[in-house]
């Protein structure tokens, strides 16, 4: 089953953007395209743009080209069943919570504002065309390590950024999962309280 036959639009209980409905996080991805730099500039500038408790931007970022030594190690961190794709993917991005100011000063939404940071950049990425999946099977301190990062950054997932390939090229047990229907609990599962 190729890219172009896999329809993974969500199917919502309540009307959402066609974005939201349409972005999910592929494990296929197109080993021989180089990443639109361009649509990486604009998911940059969307993640730049996020909200974050006064106005802190508590977040960077490492991006990372396929082919570059900071790719090749940013991978020898992975998980080995994120080996088995990520790699793939034009570029993957380091996501990092600035936890305090080079000052000192505590950013205690830090984790929060960078989730908003990556949504952000994830939907206006999938906008563009470029597909996103999130990744926390990583070794985390070889990547702060390498990167000589101080502690008041700290690197929290992986993101693999490009396009999407065919997902018969994978591995039968990812496949499987590539190709497996999209489910989430019920909204109502989720509200604790809707008085």
């Amino acid at each position: 089953m190729g890219a172009a036959t896999l329809d993974r639009t969500a199917s919502t209980q309540s009307p959402v953007l066609e974005v939201l409905a349409e972005r999910w996080s592929p494990r296929a991805y197109c080993d021989q395209t180089p990443i639109d730099e361009q649509k990486l500039a604009s998911a940059l500038e969307a993640a730049r743009w996020s909200p974050s408790a006064y106005n802190n931007q508590p977040w960077r970022f490492l991006v990372a080209r396929r082919g570059t030594e900071a790719h090749a190690v940013i991978v020898e961190s992975m998980a080995e069943f994120n080996q088995q794709w990520a790699p793939q993917a034009g570029v993957i991005i380091v996501a990092i919570a600035e936890l305090e100011n080079e000052d000192g000063r505590q950013f205690a939404t830090a984790h929060y504002d960078l989730g908003q940071a990556v949504a952000h950049l994830s939907v206006q990425a999938h906008h563009d065309g470029l597909f996103v999946h999130q990744m926390t099977g990583f070794d985390a301190a070889a990547v702060q390590s390498h990167f000589d990062l101080p502690e008041r950054l700290q690197v929290v997932s992986l993101l693999a950024v490009g396009d999407q390939g065919d997902a018969a090229t994978l591995p039968e047990p990812i496949r499987e999962r590539e190709t497996a229907p999209r489910e989430r609990r019920p909204v109502a599962d989720t509200v604790l309280v809707d008085a």
